[in-house]
């Protein structure tokens, strides 16, 4: 398969090839309370634009409120890398900071999405 950029976790133990043909689509923030806290800036991607080229083995999956989105994460250094979205299941929201090439502080200005009132939220005073 031919990949158009290749991304990575901070200790490589984690490799993911992706298909960007339209480039970096639909970047974004969150403010939910997972977002919120790792900052990251992602990108969406369909799920068969995303493969997993080494260490399958060293992802963690989390999963919290609606338990729809899937967050994973590289066991080894702790960063995060990908997760199946929540508010479109047939998409990943990839960690733009992971792709090899690309420095998110270079893309200027991204808009913050409402992830705090998400219409599938349960309101769990324990996540909000």
């Amino acid at each position: 398969m031919l990949y158009t950029h290749k991304a990575s976790c901070h200790c490589g133990g984690v490799q993911l090839g992706l298909i960007l043909l339209d480039g970096l689509v639909d970047l974004r923030r969150c403010d939910c309370s997972m977002c919120r806290r790792r900052g990251a800036v992602v990108a969406s991607v369909s799920l068969d634009s995303i493969h997993i080229l080494k260490g399958t083995d060293k992802l963690s999956q989390y999963q919290f409120n609606t338990f729809t989105a899937k967050h994973f994460f590289c066991k080894i250094c702790g960063i995060y890398t990908h997760h199946q979205r929540r508010s479109n299941p047939e998409q990943f929201g990839v960690n733009v900071a992971c792709i090899e090439g690309v420095n998110p502080y270079d893309l200027g200005e991204i808009p913050v999405m409402d992830g705090i009132n998400h219409p599938a939220d349960r309101y769990d005073s324990e996540f909000n």
